[in-house]
């Protein structure tokens, strides 16, 4: 059920009587230990049934049976017999959790776990965001409080819903610009204009001697490699990011990172997430449900001419079309090569419900360009590492609705205040915003409070 107003969702009247009757009814359905859930005994809660990358090639499993897998990687509480943990100091020696600089959480699941904060109480899904409270703060080298003398990077965790029509954008953007760079290799002295799905990443030009110029390379990183994932575009695919997040949060060691049978951290196991877990991981991320928007009505429609008016679609461009339906997976990944190493393919029209394109892809509302932009001072960051401190990947606004906090480390409350935070290249826009007309205003902002997270997802429990 949607509400008619953009703000709202349904709340329940008696939520203490509520919560005895849903508890009541579940204790008669459902066993005391839901099926696939580990005991309570040690070992690990992985327990002994892993998948292997071979398992996925030869198809002896079903798709669901390797979502199921995926389900099992993302929600599973790792514990010290799994591999959790590593050589990392840890908060009064505890030796195990450290929460500033990782080693934050057990599961995927505890950050990535609101579907709407929109409604009151939260609606709860796998695959949603994280309140502040799941903030991770990266890579910090000094916290003063008392000095307010403090820095890292401060991250909000986003939702995972469409993510499997970013990737396949990403990808095939990725492929056109490793074709444009042939084409500057070609024909030595001229100008080649990056664009790809109608986004500009400036130009390069090879001289006579074939050495390429990337000075005006704008947006991207110098490879003209698409990387979606990440608020500062650091990550090409969902396993790129997965690879790292198993590392920073949980000190799971995967085995394509650090080798079959190794142990580095020195934690006394070995194997920690298998090559196939990592994939199966993967296919389930990517093929989440999309986002939704509520039906066009009058009052929609003139908030996306104010929207487009004011310059925002720019870099919020609301829809991006894909070439092909088909998602591929790839292992081991070659990023400037997306087409390598093959293993696996899916319809994302029928894994993930996205709409059909004439030219035979997938729409895309997304409200993003997937590029880096300059945000300006006010929201730089006090870590930089490649990236400067005031470049962010375009946030992508399907979803917004429900997913406040906002801005890469959700110190927006509400959307009003993420839209007027902005600066840098954005600062034309918001000024423009801010000087708009009450109705005006409210049309772009009943746009963006429509566009909603899956009201159908996989429910935590």
């Amino acid at each position: 059920m949607r509400l008619s107003s953009p703000f709202l969702r349904p709340q329940f009247p008696h939520p203490l009587s509520l919560w005895f009757i849903v508890v009541t009814v579940l204790l008669l359905i459902f066993p005391s230990r839901a099926p696939g859930q580990q005991g309570t005994g040690d070992g690990p809660n992985l327990g002994e049934d892993r998948i292997t990358q071979e398992q996925i090639t030869n198809g002896t499993l079903s798709f669901n049976e390797i979502l199921n897998f995926g389900l099992k990687i993302f929600s599973t509480p790792f514990n010290k017999y799994d591999g959790y943990g590593d050589d990392r100091p840890t908060l009064q020696d505890n030796t195990t959790f450290l929460r500033v600089n990782g080693l934050d959480a057990q599961s995927c699941l505890e950050c990535h776990s609101i579907v709407s904060s929109a409604t009151i109480p939260a609606t709860f899904g796998v695959g949603g965001v994280g309140g502040s409270n799941s903030n991770v703060i990266f890579r910090p080298t000094k916290i003063k409080l008392k000095d307010g003398d403090m820095n890292g990077r401060f991250i909000n965790p986003p939702f995972l819903f469409g993510s499997g029509a970013v990737e396949l954008i990403a990808k095939e953007m990725t492929i056109r610009l490793q074709e444009l760079k042939a084409q500057g290799f070609a024909s030595p002295g001229e100008k080649v204009a990056l664009v790809a799905k109608g986004v500009s990443f400036g130009t390069i030009i090879v001289d006579e001697r074939g050495n390429l110029d990337t000075s005006n390379i704008e947006g991207i990183d110098q490879d003209l490699v698409v990387r979606p994932f990440g608020r500062k575009g650091e990550f090409a695919t969902v396993r790129a990011f997965d690879r790292g997040a198993m590392q920073f949060h949980f000190g799971m060691q995967p085995v394509e990172v650090v080798g079959e049978g190794e142990d580095p951290d020195g934690d006394g196991v070995t194997d920690e997430v298998l090559i196939g877990e990592l994939s199966a991981l993967h296919i389930f991320g990517t093929t989440l449900p999309k986002p939704e928007m509520v039906a066009l009505s009058e009052d929609l429609s003139r908030g996306f001419i104010v929207f487009d008016q004011i310059g925002c679609s720019d870099c919020h461009k609301p829809f991006l079309y894909t070439n092909t339906k088909v998602l591929t997976y790839s292992y081991p990944e070659i990023e400037e090569d997306p087409t390598a190493n093959t293993f696996r393919r899916v319809d994302l029209t029928k894994a993930a419900n996205f709409r059909p394109n004439e030219d035979g892809g997938i729409e895309v509302p997304l409200f993003a360009d997937l590029k880096r932009h300059n945000m300006g001072s006010g929201l730089a960051e006090s870590f930089e590492e490649v990236v400067p401190r005031t470049e962010f990947t375009t946030a992508r606004l399907w979803g917004v609705a429900d997913t406040a906090p906002y801005l890469h480390d959700g110190r927006a409350l509400t959307i009003k205040e993420a839209i007027l935070m902005h600066g840098g290249e954005a600062e034309t826009s918001r000024n423009a915003f801010d000087a708009l007309e009450d109705d005006e205003m409210q049309a772009v902002l009943s746009l963006l409070y429509s566009l909603r997270t899956p009201t159908k997802t996989i429910q935590a429990r």
